[in-house]
């Protein structure tokens, strides 16, 4: 069965539309497919609409990706299995909705310093009606001020600690978890060996999840180092969390492709160890 807990759409900082979305991991052999936009969950009636029309053997997990701030670091916290419509959580995407736009202007205008003049007006256009990211921000930089790449946009201006960049007044880690529970959902700690962080601070960080009454933590995701991914494992059991895994998908790419990242560990329990999940029939595909 192929499980993917980590994907993400339009409506964020995905280049796939919600629709297309769903047509990709059907045509990838997903079985079960989280769609966990940034702060928003805004694109999952429609992708709710092409499951029902299209691909009826998909099982859709409705999700969201939580920006926090820990100390120094931007920590995300995935929501799974959330009641998209709960009042809580949507008052509080709509506190972070407000965070992002906030940001995306500060942003624009340190860009504007560093000569890039009118990134904002683009980077909205891009982004069309989902949430406005960082990621929009450096693909207006790639296509229309010669910057040479995404990974360059981020690594000479949009990153931590460059020219361009903003630290947002996100939500703490707690209260993201709180609205994820709130809104019946479980919240797992998304690819925390993506933060660059010690040893040390991991192990902070994880305790910190586990005082915030976190579920689970995402062990398996692209790009992650072998070793430093058993260290996890390794970690994930003596904390007694429940492992999460997905690829989070952006786009179609040399590096991530929905369904690539399975679990498979003979100590971890998965988080969806307790869900009503049904393998698809060859014939439904």
């Amino acid at each position: 069965m192929k499980i993917d807990l980590h994907s993400h759409t339009t409506f964020s900082d995905g280049q796939l539309t919600p629709a297309e979305l769903v047509m990709r991991a059907q045509n990838m052999q997903v079985d079960v497919l989280a769609i966990t936009d940034h702060d928003t969950t805004a694109g999952l009636d429609a992708a709710h609409d092409g499951v029902a029309a299209h691909y009826p053997g998909l099982q859709l997990i409705d999700g969201v990706e939580i920006s926090t701030h820990w100390h120094s670091f931007e920590i995300h916290v995935v929501g799974l299995n959330i009641d998209r419509h709960n009042q809580t959580l949507q008052a509080f995407l709509q506190v972070q909705q407000q965070k992002r736009d906030e940001r995306a202007a500060k942003i624009a205008d340190k860009l504007a310093k560093c000569g890039f003049e009118g990134t904002l007006g683009r980077a909205k256009r891009y982004a069309r009606d989902g949430q406005i990211t960082r990621a929009h921000f450096a693909r207006v930089l790639v296509d229309c001020y010669s910057v040479t790449s995404m990974e360059t946009a981020f690594k000479k201006f949009l990153g931590k600690g460059k020219r361009a960049a903003v630290k947002a007044e996100w939500a703490s880690i707690a209260e993201a978890v709180e609205a994820i529970h709130a809104a019946g959902g479980q919240a797992v700690l998304a690819h925390p060996l993506h933060y660059d962080i010690t040893t040390k601070w991991l192990r902070r960080l994880l305790t910190d999840f586990k005082h915030a009454k976190g579920d689970a933590v995402e062990v398996v995701f692209p790009t992650a180092n072998p070793a430093k991914q058993q260290l996890l494992f390794e970690l994930v059991d003596e904390y007694g969390f429940l492992a999460s895994a997905g690829s989070d998908f952006h786009m179609p790419g040399r590096w991530t492709e929905l369904g690539r990242c399975g679990l498979k560990s003979d100590t971890l329990t998965p988080v969806w160890h307790d869900w009503a999940l049904t393998p698809v029939l060859s014939s439904e595909r």
